[in-house]
């Protein structure tokens, strides 16, 4: 197992290794036979660093019995698994005030893998195209099936269970649309919103188009003879069970959006230089299963979902489009029956939502139970050359 001078805070617990004890004990040896670019060796630092002495923090004593701690501060990094579950429920909090009292379906956009070299080598570029596409050959059908503007969540993700590149995009539709002059809600048919197969042909018309564009650009370099039978091959996508009720969106939200390639709770074991973890098999019924790999494939693999540094992974387009949806949304709101303005969201402090996400109370003395901790000092933060990400 591998071992960790990293001190545990109040109501923490380490029950398994972490993707931070990975990079801490091989990330090392891992920068010394690979040449990574500067995003990569950000999010390693950053992870290994994260709520350590390095990060500087507060120290805390219980006002009941003198018992003192340190607490480190976080690296707020967006591949961190640690660092998720906060950005998370913060982000749930505002989405909550935006959901309609409808139907949602689910659609997921996949890009052919004969793509992947191409798209890892000009990732910005065709996460970029991936968006568009999927994004305007919605819109079309929204315009054409329901005549009228749909609102879209898009959440992009690039991984498979085994942290294999697998470039999809998770859509999330409110099953109907606000009609162009903004005087009717034009609600969906329950258990259909658009044909998979139409939606394919579109989706790949558009992609292809957009991506002979940036070609013709010199934004990446030409397609070899394989890519260019990807207009005769089937597009997939991908039309889950609508959702029943906003808070079943919510819940799917909370899973799907702030996630990263490997949370903590799937790493197993790290032993004889080799990463064991959890994945779900989507061959053989969803059965959980495990996988071992060489730790310097196990990160190789982690790295190859590092985005590209302020590139949105999460957007809206439609009615929910933040330019449109501040007057959009509260008229969808309005032809639905609700007070149109939205409703206001609780402040809560970091301490508050973590105490609703775990069921601890951090400002419990953890020694004897009673007392309350409060900050007593500043923890300076440990100089470092190496680079550092927030992003």
């Amino acid at each position: 197992m591998v071992p960790s001078s990293h001190k545990l805070a109040a109501g923490e617990k380490r029950a398994r290794p972490e993707l931070a004890d990975i990079f801490r004990s091989h990330g090392e040896s891992y920068r010394k036979t690979h040449c990574l670019p500067a995003s990569h060796l950000k999010v390693m630092r950053a992870v290994e660093a994260c709520r350590t002495a390095e990060m500087g923090g507060h120290l805390k004593q219980c006002d009941t019995c003198g018992f003192e701690h340190p607490s480190y501060n976080s690296c707020r990094n967006r591949h961190c698994p640690k660092c998720q579950s906060l950005a998370k429920a913060k982000w749930l909090e505002k989405q909550s005030s935006e959901l309609l009292p409808v139907g949602y379906f689910h659609l997921v956009f996949t890009l052919p893998h004969l793509l992947n070299r191409l798209i890892l080598a000009h990732k910005k570029i065709f996460f970029s195209l991936l968006f568009k596409a999927v994004s305007e050959t919605l819109l079309e059908f929204g315009r054409t099936r329901l005549k009228g503007t749909v609102g879209i969540i898009a959440v992009l993700h690039t991984w498979d269970q085994t942290l294999k590149d697998h470039f999809h995009l998770h859509c999330l539709i409110p099953a109907g649309a606000l009609s162009v002059d903004h005087s009717r809600w034009i609600g969906a048919r329950p258990n259909f919103l658009f044909p998979v197969k139409a939606l394919s042909r579109v989706f790949r018309g558009k992609f292809l188009d957009l991506l002979k564009q940036a070609l013709n650009q010199g934004k990446i370099p030409p397609p070899s003879q394989e890519l260019k039978a990807l207009g005769k091959k089937n597009w997939v996508v991908y039309a889950k069970k609508p959702f029943g009720s906003p808070q079943t969106v919510l819940d799917y939200l909370g899973r799907y959006t702030h996630r990263v390639a490997l949370s903590n709770n799937r790493i197993l074991a790290v032993e004889n230089g080799q990463v064991t973890f959890s994945y779900r098999d989507r061959r053989d019924k969803d059965r959980l299963k495990s996988m071992t790999l060489d730790t310097q494939e196990f990160i190789r693999r982690f790295l190859l979902h590092v985005l590209p540094d302020g590139f949105m992974r999460i957007r809206h387009f439609g009615f929910l489009a933040n330019r449109t949806k501040k007057h959009a949304l509260p008229q969808c709101r309005k032809l639905l029956g609700l007070n149109p303005a939205l409703p206001q969201i609780p402040q809560k402090s970091a301490q508050d939502i973590l105490r609703e996400l775990t069921g601890i109370d951090l400002s419990r003395c953890p020694r004897c139970q009673n007392g309350t901790m409060i900050v007593v000092g500043e923890l300076s933060r440990i100089s470092s050359s190496a680079p550092w990400d927030s992003s």
